[in-house]
């Protein structure tokens, strides 16, 4: 198992390009199922759990076709009869339960693995099964599997679905019942639905294959079923985290970065915390982030396309973060932040209202001299003049990387073990790292 060694304390600078979205890119690629045309990807991410879902599309009777180094996926469903998503593939990345609206849409009958992927709370798939159910789907359960079928007559029918849970919308249900909606009999209205740029881009892509979609980026989409869909060319928009995870790395180290391909308009919420704490993103020409927003700057598919530079002043501010659903606090930045806000002078408090148990890395943070304290869904963030690195053990995706930043300030050496959490998310984070001046080695944690 893999583990990385970080030599802390060395500032990054240089120049570096976003990937494609991984959590864009696995519910575009399910909704490849739609169709017995083919489709294309561009702007793949060259990720573990993109190699799984391919892996799981073609027990469903695909063909595909992915050059890594293109960044570029070919897909035609070539065999219809496949319907069952196995256990040993969906275990690895709870994203494979997309497959699930896509298959009953196209195919009149789904047999999907209950998900797996990170440990970081509970996240039932119920408000996905009562949307299809409110299109007529019939539902059961069966020995781990959600088996589901259309109504009589084949089709799912447009109905009023609403997807609002306990913790707000779901992006994953929303992509499952968009995707089914798109195929069905009628009009489908989709309230509370997630607003993430993620569905935006879906929307995006179902539109080139002839979906009728309005409302797409608000809470309120209408579907206007279709006979059938076409293939398409389709474009994976930016990933908004890596970028994010990679404008924290440049802030904790103190670090002058130029990052492109960068999704400005979707990480509003996360520039403005960072200007409070003093860290500056502005676009390569100099002028200010605002003007980016307010129409600067290109956008396609969902996903933002600029170049900015970060810089950080030398004494950062505290701050309070909540996270919260799209245009909120992404609450896949909330480790990452916390890392940078150990740094900061003075008490910030971070509130996590997505997921319950999204605090696994706050015992790694304290072992490296992190003073933390938490209470419910909140943790107070107590500034310390520096962190000194440690063996830290990662729990998920999200917290492997809020260690790695923290091991890229601190002072010495931080093992972190575990990483193959983040091979599901970044791309080679550690030649990244390095190729902006960090000092990180991927070694076998059996050399340790």
């Amino acid at each position: 198992m893999d583990a990385f060694v970080i030599q802390g304390g060395k500032r990054l600078r240089g120049r570096l390009r976003i990937n494609g979205s991984k959590n864009a890119c696995l519910p575009l690629m399910a909704a490849a199922l739609l169709t017995d045309q083919p489709v294309r990807f561009s702007n793949v991410p060259n990720l573990s759990d993109i190699r799984n879902m391919i892996r799981l599309l073609g027990t469903l009777g695909m063909d595909i076709t992915h050059d890594a180094d293109a960044r570029t996926c070919d897909a035609r469903a070539t065999d219809p009869g496949q319907i069952e998503a196995h256990y040993d593939i969906v275990r690895t990345m709870r994203a494979g339960i997309c497959v699930l609206g896509p298959l009953l849409a196209a195919r009149g009958k789904a047999r999907v693995s209950m998900p797996g992927g990170c440990a970081i709370g509970d996240r039932p798939v119920d408000l996905h099964l009562r949307g299809l159910q409110q299109l007529g789907a019939r539902i059961s359960l069966d020995e781990g599997y959600i088996v589901a079928e259309t109504p009589k007559g084949g089709r799912l029918i447009g109905a009023h679905v609403f997807l609002g849970g306990p913790n707000g919308s779901t992006v994953l249900g929303t992509a499952n019942v968009l995707s089914a909606a798109v195929l069905a009999r009628g009009v489908t209205v989709i309230e509370c639905a997630a607003c993430e740029p993620e569905i935006e881009d879906l929307a995006d892509m179902l539109t080139r294959m002839g979906a009728k979609i309005s409302g797409a980026g608000s809470p309120r989409l209408i579907v206007e079923g279709v006979e059938q869909l076409n293939g398409c060319d389709h474009p994976v928009m930016p990933d908004r985290i890596e970028a994010g995870t990679y404008v924290i790395a440049a802030a904790i180290t103190n670090g002058e970065v130029t990052l492109e391909n960068f999704p400005t308009r979707h990480l509003m919420a996360l520039i403005d915390r960072l200007n409070e704490v003093g860290v500056s993103v502005e676009r390569e020409e100099g002028n200010d982030i605002t003007s980016m927003f307010n129409g600067a700057g290109g956008t396609s598919g969902g996903g933002g396309s600029d170049t900015v530079r970060i810089a950080a002043q030398r004494h950062l501010k505290p701050v309070r973060v909540v996270t919260q659903p799209h245009p909120g606090f992404p609450t896949d930045l909330q480790a990452q932040m916390m890392a940078l806000l150990c740094l900061a002078d003075g008490n910030s408090i971070v509130t996590e209202k997505i997921f319950q148990d999204r605090f696994m890395h706050v015992p790694e943070l304290q072992r490296m001299g992190a003073d933390l304290s938490r209470s419910g869904s909140s943790v107070i963030v107590s500034g310390v003049r520096e962190l000194i690195g440690a063996p830290v053990m990662a729990s998920d995706l999200r917290a492997s990387a809020g260690l790695v930043l923290a091991g890229l300030a601190a002072r010495g050496a931080t093992i972190v073990n575990r990483v193959y959490h983040l091979d599901r998310g970044y791309e080679k984070m550690e030649r990244s790292l390095c190729s902006l001046g960090a000092d990180i080695q991927r070694i076998d944690d059996a050399e340790l």
